[in-house]
């Protein structure tokens, strides 16, 4: 393709994700995975003009994460140059990630993996990378020191500078069910409702669902219906953001009552509008609703 045709339209966007080995790379690479990233590890320095093509091609590939490290080898020396010439063409950003010596080491002591450099010992492998890397470390920028990161606050900086100011970093599902047919085994929080005013025992509501007016109703003409949703709300308001801090990607919020079908179905699309309100937008689902009664 020619340079001409590769800048036509919208430029789509390439992170090289670089540096020593166990730095985290890996962890960075699947950071901007999550963040939408179409992510490449270990892809061949000479096919990386051909993905960029590609790319371009592909409506649905705009921005794409390359993980190359030590394992290219010789082919490594051409890189540089590569990049160079690329940035020209695309919009590039080259993350070198870096730590201390003594802290690589450790990482590798409790991975228990050898050094992909193969070196007589660890150290004099982490030496030798260095001397091989440092022309491509001259491209960083970022160049990020990972010796006092948390793999938490490594992803916390991607998101941060790749993942925009807007999106949501927490897929969250609310869910419906009844402890007659067992409790979800995927739920992270698990809330018994069995404790508010059953419809069921009334005749004119036992065939209805949670989903319905006359339902809410009932179960809004008691105050502790009131008070426990405003407490979820609160709870949950305390708990979403501190799971974001420490990585969490998904969040599944359980509530269950006897069948699944009246209770536990309205405080869920309660809880899902809550949420809403507060600024975590989320999906809601009723497990046992369709079953029978």
């Amino acid at each position: 393709m020619s340079q001409s045709r590769l800048l036509a339209g919208v430029r789509p966007e390439i992170v090289v994700v670089t540096g020593l080995s166990g730095s985290g790379k890996g962890t960075v690479l699947r950071s901007l995975e999550d963040l939408g990233y179409y992510a490449v590890d270990n892809l061949p320095v000479d096919l990386i003009p051909k993905f960029a093509e590609l790319a371009h091609q592909a409506k649905g590939i705009q921005r794409a994460a390359l993980g190359v490290d030590i394992r290219e080898g010789a082919a490594l020396a051409q890189f540089p140059k590569l990049f160079r010439k690329l940035g020209k063409q695309i919009r590039c950003t080259l993350i070198f990630l870096e730590a201390d010596d003594a802290v690589i080491q450790r990482r590798f002591s409790e991975t228990r993996r050898p050094h992909p450099v193969g070196g007589t010992s660890v150290s004099d492998s982490i030496l030798d990378e260095r001397k091989r890397l440092a022309p491509i470390r001259a491209l960083g920028d970022p160049i990020i020191d990972t010796t006092n990161l948390t793999v938490h606050q490594l992803r916390k900086m991607m998101e941060e500078k790749f993942g925009g100011k807007t999106e949501q970093k927490i897929a969250i599902s609310v869910i419906s069910f009844g402890y007659r047919n067992g409790v979800p085994t995927d739920a992270d929080l698990v809330l018994d409702v069995r404790f508010l005013p059953n419809p069921n025992y009334i005749a004119s509501l036992r065939k209805k669902t949670g989903k319905h007016a006359e339902i809410k109703s009932f179960m809004r003409g008691y105050p502790q219906t009131e008070e426990f949703l405003r407490r979820i709300q609160d709870l949950l308001s305390y708990l979403i953001p501190h799971y974001m801090t420490e990585g969490k990607r998904y969040l599944t919020i359980a509530f269950g009552c006897t069948g699944g079908h009246h209770r536990s179905v309205m405080i869920a699309g309660e809880v899902k509008a809550r949420l809403s309100k507060i600024g975590f937008q989320a999906r809601v689902s009723h497990r046992d609703i369709e079953k029978e009664y």
